[in-house]
């Protein structure tokens, strides 16, 4: 039984990473501060991409393949916009030291959609057969 859920339970794990990431406070805590230009906009690009083919893959377990390879990879992308604007919502209105910046939703967009093209540009051919 798990082993038929891996990608649902991976991906469902990896938004609880980006939810608990994006809403926690992290500026209390003794980790060492990088102070790499605009490194939060890489994180937030990784997090989406990430979202995005493991989504993709969890769609794609749940259905035994019977999805179109686009529809999945459309709803992942619309999912994850989604998800990136509530989620910088949430941090302007519920958190005290977060702030929600459309730069970061741009980041996440832009990561989602290149998730997007990568997971149809690797995988269209090679699931050609399983892919209706």
């Amino acid at each position: 039984m798990l082993k038929k859920s891996i990608y649902r339970i991976l991906f469902i794990s990896w938004m609880m990473l980006v939810t608990f990431a994006s809403l926690f406070s992290f500026s209390e805590s003794s980790t060492p501060k990088i102070s790499i230009p605009h490194f939060d906009k890489v994180v937030h690009f990784g997090f989406y991409f990430g979202a995005v083919v493991l989504g993709v893959f969890a769609i794609r377990e749940h259905t035994q393949g019977n999805t179109a390879l686009n529809k999945g990879v459309f709803w992942m992308i619309f999912f994850a916009i989604i998800f990136g604007i509530v989620i910088e919502i949430l941090q302007l209105t519920y958190t005290s030291d977060r702030q929600g910046d459309v730069l970061d939703v741009l980041a996440n967009s832009f990561g989602a959609i290149c998730g997007g093209i990568a997971i149809k540009s690797y995988f269209s051919k090679k699931w050609a057969l399983k892919w209706k």
